[in-house]
């Protein structure tokens, strides 16, 4: 029956290499799965000796403390079982759900277990990537999340009714459908003969975590997890009958739900959740980040009601143990600018601010990051660029037909390629995953229009304003149906994932501004020189010029001035910065059709402003005022979406 589906599939059409190549971080390198330092650094000799250090430099990456310690911990860690037989699923706690007669329960595999099953399957093929041989999966038609298709169950009286920020991102579900999917997802697994469990950690702070079980078909969405999430040191109690689940998905990708019109849903897919019986169940789509933004979402309703602020963003840490956050959407630059080979990586998508100050969601240094390789290079992004070896998964990324290797430049499947990889991967990782509070506060957004300075600061009314707008592009492949840059606003850049009202995030980051005295900047990584289909994408020197500037402090030195419409300070100049960059309106070939554009964007800011009864955060948005028709379109459109 797998079988059958898989051939179904559109997988990646390569030759597919034998199941006996060899198993290593790189390919022939000595050094793969040290079992102790000493035998790390002797493999290292070995190579300097051969004088091979210079062509494989990942081997020295690995020799600081924490790669040798990361090197260790995965070639010690090993908590899987392979449960057989009549009982296998009551073993495993699966009998929980319903789900009984599948004879064999693959749970917590090893990486090498994992890569075993994904080839053994035919679930996807190596690529023959610059620094190891990777697995590498298509998953089909949905190479992005399908956030029309995310529901949460309604259930009146219950807490989640009372808080859930309902609307076009929390759309509600009647709970007798949510049952439907549940049931007709265990009855699809109860046809399986084998199924891959893995009960993992979300959240490097021991005191905020919260422990997932992911139920999948396939050893590729395993290996997802187990790349994204904190693997724990035992299984023990991990059971749902031992309390210890705090939430459970069941990925039923395979299905579709032909009876969506019936339940009022979009369409055949469907990413659903139940807060009170704490699961999900996903339909109709392959792609991995579904199970990764699902958790994300989950946190970001747990945490704030305890005073928690959850975000949407990456962090770094410098060696005087200065923190550093970079909200944005995807392909804004959250995972590229965090990893700094001056600084560690804390983590490069989700994390937390509690009372010890950031940690990772994902942390620990078994887990890691999720980027996208679309025109990836190693002069311009040698850290992900080396991240790519075993333990890696490459996703919807076109390979070479003859050579295998992967062909980052060609987006003719998906501008959403993306790699998962263990964060032990970067060599400049930060081992606890978690730091003190954040100095500096970065807002990534990619301005389709080229209006917006490459780097400004931001007053405390300003960041609450432009935190709340969370103004971006939508970058081509990201969502389903995205082709092209698309101007958009996201709230706390991340309205997809928000559970709760933003404004419930944006309280809580005012008052750990306030609080710790940190500073906020807004970054633009996207076009200058005129809009969209005309001017150019900022250059990443240019940005990372501006980051840098930020994180040594250097751009405090800089003189600054008040730009129109926006009010932003932003300074004349800065090392490595074109001036005209500075003043976007010198970069434009027009300047009167700079005004015009600067003038709408300003007007869709305050367009976007009016769902907010914020009158004091308004106040720091741009200077301009809407028509009487404006404001009436405004009125209805936020009422139609209440």
């Amino acid at each position: 029956m797998l079988a059958a589906r898989l051939a179904a599939r559109p997988l990646l059409r390569l030759r597919r290499l034998p199941l006996a190549a060899s198993y290593s971080a790189v390919p022939d390198e000595p050094w793969a799965a040290p079992k102790e330092p000493c035998e790390l650094r002797s493999r290292y000799d070995a190579l300097v000796q051969e004088g091979r250090d210079d062509e494989h430099d990942a081997a020295w990456d690995r020799l600081r403390p924490e790669g040798v310690a990361a090197a260790v911990a995965r070639a010690r860690y090993d908590v899987a079982e392979t449960l057989t037989g009549d009982k296998a699923c009551e073993a495993a706690g699966l009998d929980a759900l319903g789900i009984t007669r599948p004879t064999t329960v693959f749970r917590n595999l090893t990486f090498e277990e994992l890569r075993t099953h994904e080839l053994a399957n035919g679930e996807g093929v190596l690529a023959r990537a610059a620094y190891g041989d990777t697995f590498a999966v298509d998953t089909g038609e949905f190479t992005g999340r399908s956030p029309g298709d995310k529901w949460t169950v309604r259930r009146a009286g219950s807490e989640s009714e009372k808080h859930l920020w309902w609307g076009p991102v929390n759309k509600p579900m009647r709970p007798e459908v949510f049952d439907e999917l549940l049931a007709g997802a265990v009855d699809y697994f109860d046809g399986l003969d084998k199924v891959y469990v893995a009960d993992l950690h979300c959240g490097a702070s021991a005191g905020s975590r919260i422990n997932v079980r992911f139920v999948h078909e396939l050893a590729w969405q395993q290996h997802f997890v187990t790349n994204m999430f904190i693997r724990p040191e035992s299984l023990a109690g991990f059971l749902p009958t031992d309390e210890r689940v705090d939430f459970t998905i069941v990925n039923a990708c395979a299905l579709r739900n032909e009876r969506w019109e019936a339940h009022g849903l979009n369409s055949d897919v469907a990413v659903a959740f139940d807060l009170e019986r704490k699961l999900a169940v996903i339909y109709g789509t392959y792609y991995g980040g579904e199970n990764k933004k699902g958790i994300f979402s989950l946190m970001n309703y747990l945490l704030p009601l305890r005073g928690i602020l959850s975000m949407h963003c990456s962090a770094n840490v410098g060696e005087s143990g200065d923190v550093a956050l970079f909200f944005g959407l995807s392909g804004t630059g959250k995972t590229t600018l965090s990893a700094d080979p001056k600084r560690a990586l804390i983590g490069d998508d989700e994390h937390g601010w509690d009372d010890a100050g950031v940690f990772n969601f994902e942390g620990g240094c078994q887990c890691g990051c999720y980027a996208k390789t679309a025109d990836l290079q190693e002069s311009s992004e040698p850290d992900i660029f080396k991240a790519i070896r075993a333990d890696a998964m490459l996703e919807n990324v076109a390979l070479d037909p003859e050579s295998g290797a992967p062909d980052y430049s060609d987006l003719s499947k998906t501008p959403n390629g993306r790699v998962s990889y263990p964060i032990h991967h970067i060599r400049t990782f930060h081992r606890p995953q978690a730091a003190g509070h954040p100095e500096t506060v970065v807002f990534l957004t990619c301005d389709a229009f080229g209006v917006l300075p490459p780097v400004s600061r931001l007053s405390e009314g300003q960041a609450m304003y432009h935190f709340l707008s969370g103004y971006t592009a939508k970058v081509a492949g990201t969502e389903r149906g995205v082709a092209e840059p698309t101007a958009t606003f996201s709230a706390c850049f991340g309205a997809a994932f928000l559970t709760l009202h933003p404004t419930v995030y944006a309280d809580l980051l005012r008052d750990k501004l306030r609080r710790h005295g940190a500073t906020a900047y807004l970054v633009n990584t996207g076009w200058a020189g005129g809009g969209y289909g005309v001017g150019e994408r900022m250059a990443i020197d240019v940005t990372r010029a501006c980051v840098d500037a930020v994180l040594d402090g250097s751009i405090q030195n800089a003189d600054f001035a008040t730009t129109p419409v926006f009010g932003l300070d932003v300074p004349t100049a800065l090392p490595g910065v074109d001036a005209a960059l500075l003043d976007p309106r010198r970069s434009w070939a027009d300047p009167a059709a700079y005004d015009a554009a600067l003038e709408k964007l300003g007007r869709l800011y305050r367009i976007n402003f009016e769902q907010y009864d914020s009158p004091d955060v308004a106040a720091h948005g741009p200077d301009v005022s809407l028509t009487a028709d404006e404001r009436a379109e405004v009125a209805y459109l936020v009422a139609s979406e209440k």
